[in-house]
């Protein structure tokens, strides 16, 4: 038993000198609880085959789509004129390849400075 400040004993270990409770936040006591929330949320649903093969499809067109703009951009890309000193320049400053060098180039359009800068970012 300890004494408080006010002199009174204290009879009670679970009852500070105020009156207060002291019980300790028990720390694994709200896991079970957290848990069965997120197991109420959670559903099962039974994957159908006309279901699977719609979203097949759909990522199937979605790839196909992006590799036809992706072809579209390297075909403009190679139309665009560029130097060859200006690819040298590109090489040996930014120590980089000759089609890293050649594609930044070709990004903005032969310009020398933009290349450079956005190689630095």
């Amino acid at each position: 038993m300890a004494a408080c400040a006010d002199g009174e004993l204290e009879l009670n270990a679970e009852e500070n000198c105020h009156g207060r409770s002291t019980d300790k936040p028990r720390k694994h006591d709200s896991g079970a609880a957290d848990l069965e929330k997120v197991t109420d949320y959670a559903e099962e649903k039974e994957i159908s085959a006309s279901n699977l093969e719609s979203a097949m499809s759909v990522i199937g067109d979605k790839r196909t789509l992006e590799q036809s703009a992706k072809q579209e951009r390297e075909k403009e890309l190679a139309k665009v004129t560029i130097k060859k000193e200006d690819v040298e320049l590109i090489m040996t400053e930014m120590e980089i390849s000759r089609s890293t060098a050649e594609r930044s180039l070709r990004e903005h359009l032969g310009n020398v400075v933009e290349a450079l800068v956005s190689l630095t970012e």
